[in-house]
């Protein structure tokens, strides 16, 4: 997990043009290439007006960018939120729950926040088990933009004790 950097807009704009990738993200539409290097500005001025935001991600071993984990809470969110959106390449292979643990641990030690939540598509059954790796448990549904989605949710002191 890393800063953005601005050669990451090829590898992130395909994966924002994959329709697979796209389908539990927001409305579900895929993003263009300009829409796709907003995004990204967006996540580095959160960054900047927040003190947090979402890390890019590369495989250690080929230094390929393959997604985004990180720490959100863009104004109106329901909660400081764990979020994560790799490349369809790289599913299955637990990269999204070893960042997802890294960002709570930010959350906890660094923040010092007591509760962080998860926004999931109801349908989204690979990221509900990633979440529930990670601790977190149902906590209700959120209207985001006219689309109910699940809240998952975690308590600083579960995180702490399942790190233990």
């Amino acid at each position: 997990m890393r800063s953005w950097h601005d050669d990451d807009l090829d590898a992130y704009a395909a994966m924002c043009a994959d329709p697979e990738v796209m389908r539990h993200m927001g409305d579900g539409s895929t993003l263009s290439r300009a829409d796709s290097w907003r995004q990204m500005a967006m996540f580095v001025g959160h960054w900047q007006l927040r003190g947090f935001g979402m890390w890019a991600v590369e495989e250690r071993d080929t230094r390929c960018f393959i997604g985004r984990v990180g720490l959100h809470q863009p104004e109106g969110w329901p909660g400081l939120e764990v979020g994560w959106m790799l490349a369809r390449d790289t599913w299955g292979r637990g990269y999204a729950t070893e960042a997802g643990r890294a960002a709570l641990r930010y959350a906890w030690e660094v923040l010092g926040v007591d509760h962080v939540i998860s926004v999931i598509a109801a349908e989204n059954v690979a990221s509900v088990r990633v979440a529930e790796r990670l601790g977190e448990t149902p906590e209700g549904t959120f209207d985001l933009n006219g689309r109910d989605v699940l809240l998952y949710g975690i308590d600083r002191i579960s995180g702490v004790e399942r790190r233990a």
